[in-house]
């Protein structure tokens, strides 16, 4: 990927300079990742204000703590142009990691990565189709149509949970065709999962990885809410949930292979936080756009409305956070994706499938651009820097923590 000015601003939401924006970087210096502000062309060292992107967001309005903070050299220190953060992430083929090199990181760090599946009536459509082809995807185009035939379009108005979501699925086992995925995508419970371990996801710039045992595959560009240990949704993110179709296709139980891979999660460029002018509310609409543009000149596109998703926000949430699961250190929640890549790509009927070298660029109004290139899984970086090593690094900082922190924060 070789940016240009252009790129580099696209990278930012339309509407960056009343954006608050926070995230994290690799920091070459110091040898490990900063928790960062970026605000007018200039990305701030917030290591000061808090030493993880959780942490902060337990701030009682981490919206504030970020605006004031940018007005107080000693807890944001102005490090890094933006463009530079931004050109050395998005520079590199991703084969290598550059631990002198400050580039972005995925923009969380200790939160929980969930996800939610089938939230969208086309996806689920897919599902079912993966599943009554077991994942071969040869025999895609000739279960779509029969699939299509069964239901007729019939489910696109049905409220998950309600009564007339019960008399379908009545309707459906008589037929034959009721699905895993139609009881989640129509039934009261929505699907969520773990997609991946905790700091194993990937930022802006960084390869995507598909294993060598999978032949159908996808991106999946969704909306990613970010949540703090209270289930309080703060702000927002995009993300990539990458999807091996014929892994999960085989049996819903291989899920966890299909989705947690070698940088198989994806999420940036940043975190927009909630406040007067970006709320749930002004994303409830939002487009989430998709390019995949292939080494061999192929051009796939595709669009997640997220007006169309068939269960509110809140919903998922509450299925993820309550007094059933907690998470001390707040959570990221894939919502899902409308997008379902049938474009066939090589041979007809066989649709779409990654290709080594493949440039994912996903892209919203509200949350900029994420973009990585997809690799073999068994030839990326290795995933080395867990908790251990994050600790370990905020040890050595050696910065001002507890009363000191609290004196300022309260000021």
């Amino acid at each position: 990927m070789s940016p240009t000015p252009a790129a580099v601003r696209s990278v930012l939401p339309e509407d960056a300079d009343a954006a608050l924006l926070i995230g994290r970087v690799w920091d070459g210096e110091t040898g490990g990742p900063r928790v960062v502000a970026v605000s007018g062309g200039t990305v701030f060292d917030l290591h000061r204000l808090a030493t993880t992107v959780s942490g902060l967001l337990e701030l009682p309005d981490p919206a504030a703590a970020v605006r004031a903070a940018l007005q107080d050299p000693s807890l944001a220190e102005p490090r890094w142009a933006t463009a530079d953060v931004v050109n050395a992430s998005l520079a590199g083929d991703g084969s290598t990691v550059d631990a002198s090199e400050t580039r972005l990181l995925a923009p969380i760090d200790l939160q929980v990565i969930k996800a939610c599946g089938v939230t969208f009536v086309d996806s689920m459509i897919e599902r079912v189709i993966e599943e009554r082809c077991a994942g071969d995807a040869a025999r895609a185009a000739e279960v779509r149509e029969l699939v299509g035939r069964a239901l007729g379009g019939s489910l696109a108005d049905l409220r998950p949970g309600s009564a007339e979501a019960a008399e379908a699925k009545r309707v459906l086992l008589a037929e034959g065709l009721w699905s895993q995925y139609l009881e989640v995508g129509i039934g009261p419970d929505p699907e969520v999962f773990t997609k991946a371990p905790v700091l194993s996801s990937v930022g802006l710039g960084a390869e995507i990885g598909i294993p060598s045992f999978s032949s159908w595959n996808n991106p999946e560009p969704e909306l990613v809410l970010i949540a703090t240990s209270g289930g309080r949704v703060v702000g927002a993110t995009l993300g990539n949930d990458v999807n091996l179709r014929d892994v999960e296709g085989r049996s819903a139980l291989l899920l966890g292979k299909a989705k947690d891979n070698n940088a198989s999660s994806a999420l940036g460029p940043f975190i927009r936080l909630f406040d007067r002018n970006f709320t749930l509310d002004t994303l409830r609409d939002e487009e989430i756009l998709l390019r995949v543009d292939g080494p061999e000149g192929y051009l796939l596109e595709g669009r997640n409305s997220v007006s169309r998703i068939s269960r509110p926000f809140e919903e998922l949430v509450a299925a993820t956070y309550g007094k059933h699961h907690q998470y001390p250190d707040g959570f990221a929640l894939f919502t899902g994706t409308l997008f379902a890549p049938t474009q066939d790509r090589d041979e007809p009927g066989q649709g779409f499938t990654h290709k080594h070298g493949d440039t994912v660029t996903i892209r919203s109004r509200h949350l900029g651009a994420l973009v990585n290139r997809v690799g073999p899984c068994e030839e990326l970086p290795a995933w080395t820097f867990g908790l251990r090593q994050l600790f370990d690094y905020l040890a050595t900082q050696g910065q001002e923590l507890g009363q000191g922190q609290g004196a300022r924060l309260a000021r």
